[in-house]
């Protein structure tokens, strides 16, 4: 009788640790999507404190190591995006980011915003050159550009050039858009230039 009841003993101990071990995952489970939910509504609240602030920089969150710094429109699409800052892994998790080293948003020079492929910026694949993109600046303002080109670039072999003079905005993620690997070398750009400078470009050609 002694070892049935002390096999019974670790039974019901197992099981209860079986439980315990599936209520944390499931929990944790729940935890990222309350997560995945909750990002955006307070990030959409940071960025409208910021343009009631003036453009002051406004965390979402207390702990949080970025803050949006702009919003993207594609109108023809129907899309929109809140830009955070900084391009690292933290601020790529909730959003598409602007590269901290390039040029101001907005500002003369190249600014980079970036994002991944399979989230935020998985609508990329789908522009088309001369489609317009709108950014609206912390002061409120806005900016209008037009698709111009669209490449491939091996980020191990080639560097972004960096024009210091004439205002173009960069759209980069990682490419193949259906890769079961990330962190490749490549990148798909798309480059933007401001919708006046576009235009007279056209008339030019």
């Amino acid at each position: 009788m002694f070892p049935r009841a002390r096999n019974e003993h670790w039974r019901s101990w197992l099981g209860s640790l079986l439980l315990l071990a599936a209520c944390q995952q499931l929990a944790a489970a729940g935890l990222i999507k309350a997560k995945a939910w909750l990002a955006p509504v307070l990030i959409e609240q940071a960025w409208t404190e910021s343009l009631e602030r003036g453009g002051l920089p406004v965390k979402p969150w207390p702990w949080a190591d970025t803050w949006p710094v702009a919003r993207l429109r594609v109108p023809g699409r129907k899309l929109e995006r809140l830009v955070l800052a900084g391009d690292s892994g933290n601020a790529l998790a909730f959003g598409p980011g602007h590269a901290l080293a390039s040029s101001a948003l907005g500002g003369a020079g190249l600014a980079v915003i970036g994002g991944h492929r399979d989230t935020h910026f998985a609508f990329l694949q789908h522009l088309l050159p001369g489609e317009q993109i709108q950014l609206q600046l912390p002061d409120r303002s806005w900016r209008e550009y037009r698709v111009e080109t669209i490449e491939v670039v091996d980020s191990s072999r080639q560097s972004l050039a960096r024009d210091t003079e004439v205002e173009r905005l960069l759209l980069v993620t990682c490419y193949p858009f259906d890769a079961l690997r990330a962190n490749g070398p490549l990148r798909y750009v798309i480059a933007a230039r401001p919708e006046s400078a576009f235009q007279m470009l056209s008339r030019r050609m």
